[in-house]
């Protein structure tokens, strides 16, 4: 979905979002009350600069407008794959904009996540994934690599690991694929309106990803897991 039928099916024809580039930010009005928005367009790679002004405006709605929801429009090809932002610094650039968004979390401020395109390793784990909850629209595309790439780094056969993604959601790409792990908690259809209402009103403030996908039988040690950890402490 473009970007503009996305927002105008949210927040009417007069949203007032403003796209810069990849870059997609705007305050709109949704059931009277302001939202801060921002995203990515066009599959955006996440480059030093686009963190950093995504991070900036997360940063300004938690020092000016307390408790104020955020909602993130996600579009992304990953990071950007460039020697310069690699000598800029893009791991810190990322994690900058990771930390940001958990503070917002910290300070009282609902954070959600809409994959709405593509949602593709690093520039979907320091935006979707560390929202209080993250949603997609079934049209979308998250993976973290192709299988072909997975095969490069793990040294397995594509063909096993073709052969585990069809019992194993962690090996697999795709939108039901996520909800069964927890990453994404469901899929909006229909009226996109009233998915973002119930998404503000009822979305986790806690972390429950690891509980959600050990009941949906996609991630199934990973709760029992941490909660054994945290019982070691």
């Amino acid at each position: 979905m473009q970007w503009n039928s996305l927002v105008t099916q949210l927040f009417g024809p007069y949203h007032g979002m403003r796209a810069a580039g990849d870059f997609l930010q705007g305050e709109v009005i949704f059931d009277g009350e302001p939202i801060t928005v921002i995203g990515t367009i066009h599959h955006a790679p996440i480059g030093v600069e686009l963190a950093l002004a995504q991070a900036r405006v997360v940063l300004d709605t938690i020092a000016q407008h307390a408790g104020r929801p955020i909602l993130l429009l996600i579009d992304t090809q990953g990071q950007q794959l460039r020697r310069r932002d690699e000598l800029l610094g893009i791991n810190r650039a990322m994690a900058h904009l990771g930390t940001a968004i958990d503070l917002a979390r910290r300070r009282g401020h609902r954070v959600i996540g809409l994959v709405y395109d593509q949602a593709l390793s690093g520039g979907f784990i320091t935006s979707g994934l560390i929202a209080d909850a993250c949603y997609a629209l079934p049209e979308a595309e998250i993976r973290v690599m192709r299988i072909p790439a997975m095969a490069r780094v793990t040294k397995l056969p594509e063909d096993k690991l073709r052969l585990l993604s069809q019992s194993n959601p962690v090996f697999a790409p795709g939108v039901q694929n996520y909800v069964a792990m927890g990453g994404v908690r469901s899929v909006w259809q229909g009226d996109l309106k009233g998915a973002l209402r119930d998404a503000l009103a009822s979305s986790p403030s806690q972390d429950l990803r690891a509980q959600d996908g050990a009941q949906r039988g996609g991630r199934r040690l990973a709760a029992d897991v941490i909660e054994r950890v945290l019982l070691a402490d």
